[in-house]
C-alpha cells in the first residue's frame, strides 16, 4: 500500500478533529480529573486505594455493558442521521433507554447481593504492602455509596452518545466538564476535611463522585430538551416509547454481540487483575497507579476510534463506501500516530508519578516498571482500538465479538493464568507478555480492514410503518 493512502488532506483532518477533539477534551479532562481523584485517594493511605481500585475494576464491567447496549443502538443512530431520518434517531434513543435502564437495574441487584464476595476475590496476602481487613472495609464504603451515581450515569451516557451520534459533540464535553469540576472541588472538600466539612476519606470520594454525575446528567439533559431545533429526535421522544419492530430485531442481532462482547471484554479485564492480584496486595495497588497513568494518556487515540464510529457511520449511511473505506485508512494510521505519542508520555512519567502517592517503596517501583511496560505497548493497543471500532462501524459485530472479547479471554486471560499458575516469572514480565501478545490482535485486524466486507449501509430498511401517533 502506498504511504500517501494513509495521508488525508487538510479538509479531511479538519472534519476528523471538529468529531475528535471535544471527545478528546471532555475524556481527557475526566481522566485528568480521574488521575487527581486517584492521587487524593491515594495520599490517604494504600488500603484505601486498593479498596477504590478494585471496586472501580468491578463497576467497570457495568459501564461498558452500558457502552455496549448503546453502541449496537448507536451503529444505527449514526446511520440514520447520515442520511437524515430524524424518526430513526428517535427510536434508536428509545431503544437504548429502554436497554439501558434494565441493565442498570440488574446491575444494582447484583452488587447488593454479591458485592462483597466480589471484592473478596482480589484480595491476597503477598509482598509487604496491605491489610487485606482494611482493604475490604474501604471497598465496601465506597461501593455502597457509588450505587447511587450508577442512576445518572445510565442516563447521560444515552443521552450523550446520541447528541454525539447526530453531530453535537460539544455539549456533552461541557456537561462533562462542569461535571468533573465539581468532583474535584468536592473531592478537595470531603476527603480531607477542607472548608469545615469532615474528613471523610473513601467515603468522601463516592459522594464527591455521586453528585457530580447528578450534575452532568442535569445538564446534558437540559441542553437536549432546550435546543429541539438542533435536535430532531428529542421532538416527541417520550410521548411514548414505541420502537418499530423490525429495528428492536436489526439492532438485536446486530447490537446484541456488541453487548456481550463489552460485558465479556470488561470481565476479561476484570480477571486478567484477579490473575495479577496473586502476587499480593502491591501488585494491585501498584496497578491501579499505572492504569490511571495509561488511561490518562490512552484518550489520545481512544477520541480517534470514538470519531471512527461516527464518521464512518455518517458515510456508510449516505451510501459513500468507496469514501468510507479510504477514511478508515486514514484514521487508523492517525490513530497509530496518537498512540505512539500516549506511549512516550506514559513512559516520561513513569518514574515520577509513583511518588505522588502516599505508599510503599515496593507499590511505587512495581508501578514504574508496569508504566513502562505498557507505554511501549500503547501503539500496538491503538492500533487493534482502531480496526475494532472501524470493522463495528458497518455491522459487523459478530467480527468484532470475536476479534475483541473472544481474543481477551482465549488468549489475554488465558496466556495470562497460565504463566501465573505454572510459571515463577515475576508480576513485570507476565503483565509485558500480555500486552505484546497484542500483536497477533493487530495482524488480525489488519487483514479484516483490508478485506473492506465490512463496509456496509445497515439501515435499509431498518424501520417499519408505525400505528403509533404521529410525532413532531
Amino acid at each position: 500500500m502506498s504511504f500517501k493512502k494513509l495521508i488525508g488532506t487538510r479538509t479531511f483532518y479538519r472534519g476528523l478533529l471538529a468529531v475528535m477533539v471535544p471527545i478528546l477534551i471532555q475524556n481527557g479532562i475526566t481522566n485528568f480529573i480521574s488521575l487527581l481523584d486517584n492521587v487524593m485517594v491515594g495520599q490517604v493511605g494504600t488500603d484505601q486505594m486498593s479498596g477504590v481500585s478494585i471496586v472501580n475494576q468491578l463497576m467497570f464491567v457495568f459501564y461498558l455493558c452500558i457502552f455496549g447496549a448503546i453502541s449496537g443502538a448507536g451503529l444505527f443512530g449514526a446511520q440514520f442521521f447520515g442520511k437524515r431520518d430524524h424518526e430513526g434517531v428517535r427510536h434508536t434513543f428509545r431503544f437504548k433507554l429502554i436497554i439501558s435502564l434494565g441493565l442498570m437495574a440488574a446491575a444494582i441487584g447484583v452488587f447488593l447481593v454479591w458485592g462483597e464476595p466480589l471484592v473478596s476475590l482480589y484480595l491476597n496476602e503477598g509482598g509487604e504492602t496491605g491489610s487485606v481487613e482494611m482493604t475490604m472495609h474501604y471497598a465496601k464504603q465506597y461501593l455502597w455509596l457509588s450505587l447511587i451515581g450508577l442512576v445518572p450515569y445510565t442516563v447521560t451516557q444515552v443521552y450523550s452518545s446520541t447528541l454525539r451520534e447526530i453531530g453535537h459533540t460539544v455539549p456533552p464535553m461541557a456537561a462533562g466538564l462542569a461535571g468533573v469540576f465539581v468532583n474535584l472541588v468536592l473531592n478537595y472538600v470531603l476527603i480531607f476535611g477542607h472548608l469545615g466539612a469532615p474528613a471523610l476519606g473513601v467515603e468522601g470520594a463516592a459522594i464527591a463522585t455521586v453528585i457530580s454525575r447528578f450534575a452532568e446528567c442535569v445538564l446534558v439533559i437540559l441542553w437536549a430538551h432546550l435546543n429541539p431545533h438542533k435536535c430532531e429526535f428529542i421532538k416527541g421522544v417520550y410521548r411514548s416509547l414505541y420502537v418499530p419492530g423490525v429495528l428492536i430485531k436489526r439492532i438485536m442481532v446486530l447490537g446484541m454481540p456488541l453487548l456481550i462482547n463489552e460485558a465479556l471484554w470488561s470481565m476479561g479485564q476484570a480477571a486478567l487483575l484477579r490473575n495479577y492480584s496473586v502476587y499480593g496486595l502491591a501488585t494491585v495497588s501498584a496497578m491501579n497507579i499505572s492504569n490511571t497513568v495509561s488511561n490518562t494518556f490512552a484518550v489520545l487515540y481512544m477520541a480517534v476510534g470514538s470519531a471512527i464510529a461516527i464518521l464512518l457511520g455518517h458515510l456508510l449511511g449516505a451510501g459513500k463506501i468507496e469514501e468510507a473505506r479510504d477514511s478508515a485508512r486514514k484514521m487508523i494510521a492517525f490513530s497509530c500516530a496518537m498512540g505512539a505519542v500516549a506511549g512516550v508520555l506514559v513512559m516520561l512519567c513513569a518514574p515520577l508519578f509513583p511518588h505522588l502517592y502516599n505508599t510503599t517503596d515496593e507499590v511505587r517501583r512495581l508501578a514504574m516498571q508496569l508504566m513502562l511496560v505498557v507505554g511501549a505497548s500503547t501503539p500496538l493497543h491503538s492500533f487493534a482500538h482502531s480496526t475494532y471500532f472501524t470493522l463495528r462501524s458497518g455491522g459487523k459485530t459478530w467480527i468484532t465479538f470475536i476479534f475483541d472479547s473472544g481474543y481477551a479471554w482465549c488468549v489475554s486471560v488465558a496466556v495470562t493464568y497460565a504463566l501465573v499458575k505454572w510459571t515463577a516469572l515475576p508480576v513485570v514480565a507476565v503483565y509485558a507478555v500480555c500486552n505484546f501478545i497484542d500483536l497477533f490482535k493487530c495482524l488480525g485486524g489488519a487483514y479484516l480492514v483490508g478485506r473492506g466486507g465490512w463496509a456496509k449501509n445497515i439501515t435499509a430498511d431498518a424501520t417499519e410503518p408505525s400505528s403509533a401517533p404521529a410525532e413532531s
